[in-house]
């Protein structure tokens, strides 16, 4: 499935999600979707990445906006942006065998202010389930200052949860209740 597809299977299921909205039509009007160097935004992927039992998720401590963030990064021209999930969440969390679910989890569009001379722009992200067989060898990359695995019911029950993380918690709970 190509992204286009991806994404309207998505809005199928979450019918009243804007962040897929305006992802499908970032989509439809932009010349280099994927390509960091469009002025106005890109697309990014990110990894919703659970442990073997699916209670953990494994955050990084970004080390540029100093805040607790699921795994991700540019696409960087590649418009397989489940590829690109993977390959973040093996470059920044340093664990192996990691298996991906083809269809989108979830979606966000959030604006990313103007930093050291690199204008402010909206990044179109969306997100894949990454699974870990193991919770050993995490490895921090430059791009974090630390990783954890943290309980998805807390971050669904905490009140300083940010909306985006406690949205992707809540969303996988449901997930596996009607699921498990």
């Amino acid at each position: 499935m190509n992204l286009r597809q991806s994404l309207c299977h998505y809005a199928d299921r979450h019918p009243h999600d804007s962040h897929v909205t305006a992802c499908l039509a970032f989509l439809d009007k932009a010349v280099r979707p994927f390509d960091r160097a469009h002025e106005l935004g890109h697309f990014t992927a990110s990894a919703w990445l659970v442990d073997a039992d699916g209670k953990h998720v494994l955050l990084t401590h970004h080390r540029k906006l100093n805040r607790w963030l699921q795994l991700g990064g540019h696409a960087d021209g590649d418009s397989d942006l489940a590829a690109v999930a993977l390959r973040e969440a093996q470059e920044e969390s340093g664990l192996v065998d990691l298996i991906d679910e083809p269809d989108v989890f979830d979606v966000d569009k959030h604006w990313i202010p103007e930093r050291k001379g690199e204008p402010g722009h909206w990044h179109y992200d969306v997100r894949y389930v990454v699974r870990a067989s193991t919770r050993d060898g995490l490895v921090v990359s430059d791009e974090s200052l630390d990783l954890a695995w943290v309980s998805i019911r807390m971050l669904a029950d905490a009140d300083d949860t940010n909306d985006s993380l406690r949205r992707m918690a809540r969303k996988w709970l449901e997930r596996e209740t009607s699921t498990g």
